[in-house]
């Protein structure tokens, strides 16, 4: 069964987001788009935060938010007790989030990173396992009591 992906940003993010959804679905992910469902400006906690909610609901596996810097985006998504976004301009940055910090989602700063970099990093964070051991108990901590 595929991976379930939920994907989505603001109108930064908007061209990545076209052009993830195709790649993704092409290599076997079910990939569901949160929005904008255009360029035109828009607010992105008004995408972010339904489909952080999905990925709290188990709905969803593992998600992508992208926008101008990527880190509206990730700051709204970690508003979400069940979500841990890491925001990654790097390859290593990419793996070590989904290797160490059991990330589920992953956000992209469209206007820093090259399209294919994004593709790229988005293909390691979403082929990365978590390691568990020593860093389990560290991501036990993340979420208020």
């Amino acid at each position: 069964m595929a991976k379930k992906i939920a994907i989505g940003g603001d109108h930064a993010g908007f061209e990545y987001k076209g052009k993830l959804i195709q790649k993704l679905t092409s290599l076997g992910y079910e990939v569901k788009d949160f929005g904008p469902f255009s360029s035109a400006s828009v607010d992105y906690p008004d995408f972010v935060h339904p489909l952080a909610s999905a990925i709290e609901k188990d709905e969803f596996e593992l998600g992508i938010v992208i926008c101008g810097s990527g880190n509206g985006v990730a700051i709204t998504a970690n508003k979400h007790q069940g979500i841990r976004a890491a925001l990654c301009w790097n390859e290593d940055l990419a793996a070590l989030a989904r290797q160490h910090n059991n990330a589920n989602v992953l956000a992209l700063p469209a206007r820093f990173i090259s399209y294919e970099l994004a593709e790229k990093l988005s293909e390691i964070f979403l082929t990365t396992d978590f390691e568990g051991g020593r860093h389990a108990n560290r991501v036990n901590k993340i979420a208020c009591q």
